[in-house]
């Protein structure tokens, strides 16, 4: 295992200590907010992990997680070199496809045998709510204020955010919280299951390495076959989830015995 940083986009910083990736948003002046070429720099840093990295945390730098898009990005005409949002309103097939890349900085996570805990502080609106919806676990700030503010700009959140948002908290509750942009905080983010365990800001940094300490002192083999196992059995049916659990532990036996 090795130590190392990066910055793979001007706003994103990432960190190794041995088995641990921290990934942290780094434009603060902007409540680090997002842009597609962001969204793209998390789809490489994902996709190129190192299967000896166990834990991976997610934050921002500054007062906020991310307060979303940057709405620069949809001024038109493009922005620095950023993919013109708008201008794939002209050409569904086109717009579908640029998506489905940016999507990937989202997604990718999912399917990274890391476990991936978002530490949210502040505001985590839009792009910064389904980023954290894209870990596997969340830890927030009693000042988080978290929302989707997607419809207000007559959109609809297209970052792989829906699926988690729906199966955390079920979907009535996800199309209020979606249509209307609401502030959902931290008492009820723990209490719907969008948030594992809300502490007070100063003790966020401190909490969120506890919970990483806990994760790498539970036996790689079984952590790394937990989590696609329990990812499963939102989408396999009964018999293929239990020939998953069934498979999963064969594995772990033959491990204990040949360790």
């Amino acid at each position: 295992m090795t130590d190392a940083s990066s910055t793979p986009h001007p706003h994103l910083h990432v960190a190794r200590d041995g088995s641990v990736l921290t990934v942290t948003l780094t434009n603060p002046s902007r409540r680090n907010a997002q842009v597609p070429s962001l969204w793209t720099a998390l789809a490489e840093v994902a996709d190129g992990l190192d299967p000896e990295v166990r834990v991976v945390v997610l934050q921002g730098e500054g007062p906020s997680f991310s307060a979303g898009l940057d709405r620069s990005v949809l001024s038109g005409g493009g922005e620095d070199g950023e993919v013109d949002l708008l201008s794939l309103g002209r050409d569904e097939a086109r717009a579908a496809e640029v998506i489905a890349g940016l999507q990937r900085g989202f997604t990718a996570w999912g399917e990274v045998p890391a476990v991936v805990v978002a530490a949210v502080q502040g505001h985590a609106i839009g792009a910064g709510l389904q980023l954290a919806l894209a870990a596997d676990l969340r830890v927030v700030a009693d000042d988080v204020q978290l929302a989707m503010r997607e419809t207000s700009l007559g959109l609809v959140p297209d970052l792989g955010g829906t699926g988690p948002l729906v199966r955390l908290v079920g979907p009535a509750r996800a199309l209020e919280i979606c249509a209307t942009g609401r502030f959902v905080g931290a008492h009820e983010a723990v209490a719907t299951g969008l948030a594992n365990v809300a502490v007070p800001r100063a003790e966020l940094e401190a909490t969120t390495a506890d919970l990483v300490a806990a994760l790498l002192a539970t036996p790689e083999a079984a952590l790394r076959e937990l989590k696609p196992l329990l990812r499963s059995a939102e989408i396999l049916p009964r018999d293929a989830q239990l020939a998953a659990e069934r498979g999963a532990q064969a594995r772990l036996l033959r491990g204990l015995v040949s360790g």
